[in-house]
């Protein structure tokens, strides 16, 4: 299997649970960053994104899986940064997730097993809990890893949403995107 050469083994339950997916929803610090927020001296932030990362998100959105993102924090850089990759379901500042989890099945008309959410703290759980596919990066918090269905080879930040993007590609049947437009 292709995915485990690239990556590391998969047990078939998660494999099955991918060929599912209709919606892929992210968690911002920590996932697609490496969870360490940079702060000048003017009060400006700073977040440093993988660009495989990026990459991996418009391939899987050319597959017709839609992509969501939602942060406990408020940030212009990560509105900046979804935008420019064609996120459309932005969610900042919510620290209750599962209310903007409710309003994306609701609004997409999906159920649960549709649902991936990559998650790596606390404020992931109650979403991880209820979604059809729970996925932690590597460096997750180990509550996190322990009520996962998959966790990444990747820590956040390094790479784990293309890991996940790639399994959900390849469950589904699309080839990996290695061509197309800079991410």
């Amino acid at each position: 299997m292709l995915f485990t050469e690239l990556y590391q083994p998969i047990e078939d339950a998660a494999w099955q649970k991918a060929k599912a997916i209709k919606l892929l929803i992210c968690d911002i610090d920590g996932v697609f960053s490496d969870g360490r927020i940079y702060l000048g001296n003017q009060g400006e932030e700073l977040k440093a994104f993988n660009t495989k990362d990026g990459f991996g998100i418009k391939a899987l959105m050319a597959t017709g899986v839609h992509v969501a993102v939602i942060t406990g924090r408020q940030s212009h850089i990560v509105e900046t940064r979804m935008t420019s990759l064609g996120v459309k379901h932005i969610y900042q500042g919510k620290e209750n997730k599962l209310e903007a989890y409710a309003e994306l099945k609701q609004a997409l008309s999906l159920t649960n097993d549709q649902v991936a959410y990559i998650g790596d703290d606390g404020p992931d759980l109650p979403v991880m809990q209820q979604v059809g596919f729970a996925v932690a990066v590597n460096d997750a918090h180990p509550l996190i890893k322990r009520i996962s269905h998959y966790t990444t080879l990747m820590p956040g930040g390094f790479g784990a949403v293309r890991e996940l993007t790639d399994l959900l590609m390849l469950a589904q049947g699309h080839s990996l995107g290695t061509q197309g437009t800079s991410s």
